[in-house]
């Protein structure tokens, strides 16, 4: 080979097989995306990120990644003629040769590094960026329209939406970029070494017929048969990889549920139910990881006997030849490696099937987390909408999910200054139709109108952010850079003023405060918030009578012109309400009474 050459000639080769590349591998995304499953999902799932509307850096990224890639395959081409002329050399005993061959390695060997380092370094940057696009995307979509919420009813099509989110997308970036690579290289570098090892590879005689080049045709064979039954016996990882990683979340949930309920199981004594529920998750995850290993052996034992098969095939072949003197060590040895290398490529789905079978799952639980989200945004939300301070509700029907009516046909006009107290039976429909006035309760129908200033509503549990007391008696509205000694006063009248000194102290406060401390909280945030609206969901049920008379006194003097809804059972709420209304719990009955 002539050396000196190589410069050029590696520019005209990468230059073509870039051009060619791009072309097959436009042709092959659209006919994947046309005519697969998995095709179309990822599709789905990111082709608003390769968009150059959005932004042109993305397939500046794939442009550049493909040529370095393109790269990687010239170098083993220009290492494979190197070992040539190095074997060649030393049968030869050629000293000068040898040496030669030693400073042209050098030089390979220098841009080989650098080609992987750089390398390394644009494909791990493309798929952080990647990574930030995907979540940001996801995580938008859930949260926007309330779809976090709304999805709960949907839960059977995505369950765990953290671990989606989190775990799924990392999953998918990576896996995304080494199989797409890895693809293209195999592909190439086949091609390439083909050529190499038509030129080396002679004729052989079978039954009487001889075969041209008849190791080319050896090698395909070879491979494509190993490569069926690689895919028949690991099929079935696709479904237990899946699985395992639909199990692992819930038994991960399944823990971070008895965190979130630790009291209360405490209280019932209820560690040897809960451990009896762990053990039978855990019972689970482990079957289905003996299932994942014993299929797994089957498949890398396979694919190990055909690798170690490869190793020694091509000096059998060519053994004849080299003794013959038909062929020279350089070529023997550039044969086994040429060989070696196009077994590999072709063996690539078959080396990669346990992963691609990963990367089906992921994609899987991915696009069905993104249909959940759109099914939940599609949900018919009641119509409501803003008139000045008005709060009003006209023929508002609220139903069950299974079309069971709670409450049928409801007008309630609730004046400035006025409190109405929402009452019934058990399962009546008194916190769905919170719910719905709130806007987030698609199972109904009728006319809402909410004041234009944000209401707020209490729960009977207060959300309580992580982070400082400040913030969580501020939520939902942010801290205010500079704050004032107004939370202190605040703390004072909600009767948490032995907190004062911890109102910057970050920590789980949810843990820290008792139920009727964090109910007590919540009515700070209405003194906070001064809203127009104001409903309350058994927000005092923690408290004893003397407080919630303390906190209702609280409301109805420092927001005397805020409307209030209060759903409760206690009868001592009645002294703080204008007017009852009661749901009788039957075909959606209801009865509005003046207290």
């Amino acid at each position: 080979m002539a050396w000196q050459d190589t410069l050029l000639e590696s520019g005209l080769w990468l230059l073509k097989a870039y051009v060619l590349t791009l072309l097959a591998g436009t042709a092959a995304i659209w006919c994947l995306q046309r005519f697969t499953r998995w095709g179309n999902q990822f599709w789905r799932l990111t082709a608003a990120f390769f968009s150059p509307r959005r932004n042109w850096r993305p397939l500046a990224g794939v442009a550049l990644i493909l040529l370095l890639t393109l790269g990687a395959v010239r170098l083993d081409v220009l290492f494979s003629n190197w070992y040539n002329t190095m074997y060649s050399a030393l049968q030869e005993l050629n000293a000068p040769g040898f040496w030669a061959a030693m400073l042209l390695f050098a030089g390979l060997a220098s841009v080989h590094v650098v080609r992987s380092l750089f390398d390394y370094y644009v494909q791990q940057a493309f798929v952080v960026h990647w990574r930030e696009w995907l979540n940001e995307r996801l995580l938008s979509r859930w949260m926007e329209q309330q779809a976090y919420y709304r999805s709960a009813s949907l839960s059977h099509l995505a369950d765990n939406p953290d671990q989606r989110i989190q775990q799924d997308i990392t999953s998918f970036a990576d896996t995304s970029m080494t199989l797409a690579v890895g693809l293209i290289n195999a592909v190439v570098s086949t091609i390439a070494f083909t050529l190499i090892l038509w030129n080396l590879s002679g004729p052989m005689t079978v039954l009487d017929h001889e075969i041209p080049r008849a190791m080319v045709f050896l090698v395909f064979i070879y491979v494509f048969l190993a490569t069926l039954l690689a895919i028949k016996i690991g099929k079935p990882l696709i479904r237990l990889n899946f699985l395992n990683e639909k199990l692992n979340a819930d038994y991960r949930y399944a823990l971070v549920r008895i965190r979130e309920y630790a009291e209360s199981i405490a209280f019932y004594r209820g560690e040897r139910v809960e451990g009896r529920t762990l053990r039978h998750w855990f019972a689970q995850v482990i079957g289905n990881t003996w299932d994942i290993i014993h299929r797994s052996l089957k498949f890398l034992g396979f694919n190990f006997v055909v690798t170690q098969t490869a190793v020694v095939f091509p000096f059998i072949i060519q053994a004849s030849r080299f003794f013959s003197k038909q062929i020279s060590l350089g070529d023997l040895i550039q044969t086994a490696q040429a060989f070696g290398q196009l077994q590999a490529n072709l063996s690539f789905f078959r080396n990669v099937y346990d992963s691609f079978a990963t990367y089906r799952a992921t994609l899987d639980r991915l696009t069905g987390f993104d249909a959940a989200v759109d099914a939940a945004r599609q949900m018919q939300l009641p119509h409501t909408h803003q008139d000045g301070s008005r709060l009003a509700l006209k023929n508002v029907t609220v139903c069950r999910p299974d079309g069971h009516t709670l409450l049928k046909d409801l007008n309630l006009e609730v004046p400035a200054a006025q409190a109405v107290l929402v009452r019934g039976p058990s399962g009546a429909g008194k916190t769905t139709l919170l719910r719905m006035i709130a806007g987030i309760w698609p199972y109904g129908s009728g006319e809402i109108i909410r004041p234009d200033t944000a209401s707020l509503f209490l729960a009977q549990k207060p959300y309580l952010p992580m982070g400082t007391l400040r913030q969580a008696l501020h939520y939902p509205q942010p801290v205010a850079a500079d704050p004032s000694n107004r939370d202190e006063a605040i703390l004072d009248q909600i009767q948490l003023g032995h907190l004062h000194d911890q109102l910057d102290v970050e920590d789980d406060w949810s843990r820290i405060l008792s139920l009727g401390e964090q109910q007590r909280l919540a009515f700070g945030r209405l003194l906070i918030a001064r809203p127009d609206a104001a409903f309350l969901d058994e927000a005092t049920s923690a408290m004893d009578e003397g407080l919630e008379d303390a906190m209702y006194r609280l409301l109805r003097t420092q927001l005397p012109d805020m409307r209030i809804v209060s759903v409760g059972h206690r009868s001592t709420l009645r002294r703080h309400h204008d007017t009852e209304l009661a749901l009788q719990g039957q075909d959606g009955g209801w009865q509005l009474n003046p207290i």
